[in-house]
């Protein structure tokens, strides 16, 4: 299979030797004045020009990666210097922080027999230097050019950040690292995968996961995506009443230890199973790929929205599937964990529940089960309208947001069994859920602002899925502006070194601002611009979906153009907001149609784009129409 970025067969194996010093000097060059630190055991760098630490890596073929590093420094000056065969390959300025941060000199090209050479120097201050990482580049390499300078520097930010947490498949590396135990539990090769929780634990976890899949999909990251969904799927088994684990080693085998005490005893909370099966359908949309629909991942989504549902409904039975309101380690009903609330159930579950039916419903039909793609579409339907008619009361502050062990109704800020109804679109479109939203702004700006950056990568899923286009762009700027500001875990090291924070900024990006959604399966592909007023345009180039890619600009919400890069011919829907009466493909005027999404007319055109073929559809605004909701 090929990239979007021509062929592409994975990079070829290297190893940085003693990654974390914790052989002490072994592998690496040491000048005067540098040494490995007792305790944690990282490399120390005294002030001073020409103090340097170094490695070469002999590369056995051809690829281009990414090397990563924590580093803490006491003043300016110091370099992170990547050379090839002696010249100047890459390099980032070391930042004057005396904790550690993440630093990455990206994409190093490599040929057979080239010596790669890492380096770390001090200036004015001491350096401190630990865990080096190689990751191989993406491969897919999407780029953004737009009026709005501020979100081409988000988006290449992002990309780098987040392919800085995959790793080379086959590196071998500690099992079961985290806060209370630094040392892990001995190693192991890692499989293709990527960092989705805290950066100082070595693993990756579902809720996390579920919030990076399309980000990853963006990048390229098929074979990560595969694995790490894969792995929580197998895991959801009778024994552990139908829930994945909460979390893996990067071997993709092995559970971490501190979620994980036994078969009754391990995190998991109730939205994370449903969020898994719909994102195991929108990776399926992204790649085309017939793993997701086969009898393995097929298992998994069919227990998740049956078995599960079933087993986990006895408290409030009402198909509902609830938590134990007796926290983490026996079954969650919410991703809140702050709260305190002894929750059965709670809005972000019944949310996910939800959407996890349409996904089935979706994956069903894609595996040609009619008539259990019916029932599960026939399931959603009627679990939206006992969640109307029966569960949720109310509106904005007041409205039902979860179910006490005691059985109260609970309304207020409930942080994730807040915001994610309407990120799921179970909120019927109207008055509830536009005063909900705007609850949700206003909590979220004011006293129930949430500490932690990871918490609020959502706000922006929330506003883009509900037509906030405004809103949705202002809270992407938040995490952007605060990613250099220090996380509430003193061991995350900064915002931006939580990975969430650059995978959801990705797909925030594409599927949120160009309103990007492909059916690869269905060579289908529809965009609908949510660029608010003051971004004239964007475009972004080499999109993968499936095994090629599309080039995609928007010209506000008035003008899209499309080029297929793919070997087939794909149906695409050009979607705009309002009611608009003339359209043109490629300056010709042509029909359209209207459709009621989420209780908004769009003006909807049809064109069908050959291989290679570009595609430009206008809207000419000749009457007065509903104004688009930014």
């Amino acid at each position: 299979m090929s990239s979007p970025n021509g062929p592409h067969a994975g990079p070829s194996f290297l190893t940085v030797a003693n990654p974390g010093f914790e052989q002490g000097k072994e592998g690496w060059t040491w000048t005067d004045g540098t040494g490995v630190a007792t305790g944690r055991r990282n490399a120390c760098l005294d002030a001073g020009r020409g103090r340097e630490v170094g490695q070469v890596v002999t590369a056995t073929g051809q690829g281009s990666y990414d090397v990563s590093a924590w580093i803490a420094a006491g003043g300016p000056r110091g370099a992170f210097l990547v050379r090839v065969n002696g010249a100047p390959a890459g390099e980032a300025a070391i930042a004057n922080r005396s904790f550690y941060s993440r630093h990455t000199v990206s994409r190093i090209a490599l040929r057979q027999g080239d010596r790669m050479e890492i380096v770390f120097s001090s200036g004015d201050a001491w350096v401190d230097v630990d865990d080096v990482m190689l990751s191989p580049a993406a491969p897919a390499d999407p780029r953004i050019s737009s009026s709005e300078p501020v979100l081409v520097e988000m988006f290449e930010w992002a990309k780098r950040k987040a392919n800085s947490w995959v790793h080379l498949a086959g590196t071998v590396g500690p099992l079961d690292v985290d806060e209370r135990n630094p040392g892990g539990s001995g190693t192991a090769a890692y499989a293709p995968s990527y960092w989705a929780g805290y950066a100082h634990r070595s693993g990756y976890y579902a809720r996390d996961t579920a919030h990076q899949v399309v980000g990853a999909q963006i990048l390229g990251l098929t074979e990560e995506n595969k694995t790490m969904l894969g792995s929580f799927a197998v895991s959801a088994v009778a024994a552990h009443a139908y829930y994945p684990v909460w979390s893996y080693n990067f071997d993709a085998r092995t559970y971490l230890r501190i979620d994980y005490g036994s078969a009754d005893f391990f995190v998991r909370e109730v939205p994370a199973p449903f969020e898994l099966v719909e994102k195991t359908e929108r990776a399926y949309r992204w790649s085309g790929d017939a793993f997701y629909v086969g009898d393995t991942m097929w298992d998994f989504c069919r227990h998740a929205t049956t078995e599960f549902v079933e087993e986990h409904d006895q408290i409030k039975p009402n198909g509902v599937a609830e938590g134990t309101g007796q926290g983490i380690f026996a079954g969650a009903a919410s991703y809140n964990e702050s709260s305190g609330e002894q929750l059965v159930e709670a809005g972000d579950a019944f949310a996910s529940q939800y959407r996890a039916f349409l996904a089935a419903a979706a994956l069903a039909s894609a595996r040609g089960e009619g008539e259990q793609a019916a029932r599960y579409a026939g399931q959603a339907a009627e679990l939206r309208r006992y969640f109307h008619h029966s569960w949720v009361a109310n509106q904005g502050a007041a409205m039902t947001r979860a179910y006490s062990l005691s059985g109260a109704a609970l309304s207020g800020w409930g942080r994730e069994n807040s915001w994610f109804m309407p990120m799921k679109r179970l909120l019927l479109p109207g008055p509830r859920n536009d005063a909900y939203l705007d609850y949700i702004d206003d909590m979220a700006e004011g006293a129930g602002k949430p500490v932690n950056i990871e918490a609020i990568t959502y706000l922006p899923d929330t506003f883009f899925a509900n037509d906030r286009d405004r809103q949705a762009w202002k809270w992407m700027r938040y995490v952007y502006d605060h990613r250099y500001d220090r996380h509430p875990v003193a061991a995350q090291g900064l915002n931006g070194d939580y990975p969430e924070v650059a995978f959801t900024l990705v797909s925030q990006a594409v599927e949120g601002l160009m309103g990007f959604c492909p059916d690869a399966p269905r060579t289908r592909v529809t965009t609908r611009s949510h660029l608010p007023g003051g971004i004239d345009w964007v475009r972004i180039d080499r999109i993968p979906v499936g095994d090629a890619h599309f080039d995609l600009r928007h010209d506000g919400t008035h003008r899209s153009e499309l080029t297929n890069g793919t070997s087939k011919t794909y149906a695409w829907q050009a979607r705009f907001p309002g009611d608009h009466r003339t359209v043109r493909t490629d300056g010709r005027p042509s029909a359209s149609h209207r459709k009621i999404l989420h209780g908004r007319v769009h003006t909807c055109v049809n064109v069908r784009v050959p291989p290679g073929g570009t595609a430009t559809v206008e809207i000419v605004r000749d009457r007065p129409g509903p104004a688009p909701v930014t």
